[in-house]
């Protein structure tokens, strides 16, 4: 069942819609039309009761600064891009510098913040498909984007996400969701007793506090980096490693197993021992950039909650930070008048034990 209500209003007066995506089972996701965002997923706890498993606001202010990114739609390049220029074919692009001397998330004012069209509701896949048109140039991108990002919230507490785009001109696309889970619920305190598996045996270590990856995939194997079994994310988010240093804490894209285009596959589970709630990630791209919430600093989040210092995770699913510089990582471009397309799933359940 999908429904729609008047979630608040822009500085302009213009009204924001915000819709319903209910399931049989009365679990439901609500994503907002500014920024495509995603504003509550409520899932069944090992007891029943609907627990809200992601961060956000209450209201619209929140969304209009909105500084951690909470369930944004980020685009059109997720991630960092090295002193804010890349090239394409031999012709410089330039984007605005707004993280030190580097581009972040297409920033500043990127997809997040701009209102979207509704293309289409589906009732029977409990879907709302976002639509808007990225002018050549916005951000300093090439190209008229023509975008669409579908939520779809399924029977089996399935939230499916699908990008989908064309480009007039040869563009960097290469989109994410920024959703901070939290399983034992938004305002519950520090996911460090949560527990996470990432299917990668390798990751792409950075130079120095600015994040830019060195360009090399080093493995995870015998370093606090390594996921590839079960365990709690804050068990080694302390120890005595540069690279955790250097981000204060996990903030580090991992090269995810058995990738090829176009297939999807789970590249990471979480799980919290309180709520009993835990959760599949199904993606089809290369990479997923795990970010421990290492800067959430006193925000005024939903339900009166102040969210801290990692109150909430990320698994950014997208191609390797800086990517459209570093030749030897997965390639970001979307070529003149081919479609971009990107699926990610999140997918909950109970869990009974580890």
């Amino acid at each position: 069942m999908v429904t729609e209500r008047v979630f608040g209003e822009l500085r302009t007066g213009e009204n924001v819609s915000i819709f319903h995506l209910e399931n049989e089972s009365g679990a439901y996701a609500e994503v907002l039309q500014y920024g495509a965002i995603l504003v509550k997923l409520c899932v069944p706890d090992k007891d029943g009761k609907l627990t809200d498993v992601v961060l956000g606001y209450d209201d619209m202010q929140g969304y209009l600064t909105n500084g951690c990114f909470f369930g944004a739609t980020i685009g059109r390049n997720g991630n960092r891009i090295e002193d804010a220029r890349f090239s394409i074919y031999g012709e410089e692009v330039v984007l605005a510098r707004n993280e030190n001397c580097n581009n972040l998330h297409s920033g500043p004012d990127g997809f997040e913040k701009k209102m979207w069209e509704v293309e289409n509701i589906d009732e029977k896949k409990n879907s709302v498909t976002f639509f808007r048109i990225s002018p050549d140039g916005e951000n300093g991108f090439p190209g008229e984007l023509r975008i669409s990002v579908k939520y779809e919230f399924t029977d089996e507490n399935e939230l499916k996400i699908t990008y989908q785009g064309v480009s007039d001109k040869t563009t960097v696309a290469n989109m994410t969701n920024h959703s901070y889970f939290n399983l034992s619920g938004e305002g519950s305190g520090n996911v460090l007793g949560q527990y996470l598996t990432i299917h990668a045996g390798y990751f792409t270590p950075v130079r120095d506090s600015q994040s830019i990856p060195t360009g090399e995939y080093a493995p995870v194997a015998g370093t606090p980096m390594d996921f590839t079994r079960m365990k709690p994310i804050g068990q080694d988010i302390e120890a005595d490693y540069d690279q955790l240093k250097f981000t204060g804490g996990y903030d580090h894209n991992y090269v995810t197993d058995n990738y090829s285009e176009g297939h999807k596959r789970n590249i990471a589970s979480a799980y919290s021992p309180v709520t009993g709630i835990a959760m599949d990630v199904v993606s089809d791209c290369p990479g997923v950039q795990f970010y421990a919430g290492n800067f959430i600093e006193k925000e005024a989040g939903k339900n009166g909650h102040i969210y801290g210092r990692r109150d909430g995770f990320c698994l950014e699913t997208q191609a390797e930070p800086n990517a459209v510089n570093v030749e030897s990582f997965h390639s970001p471009l979307l070529e003149e008048g081919d479609t971009y397309r990107s699926d990610t799933s999140y997918k909950f359940y109970i869990r009974e034990k580890l």
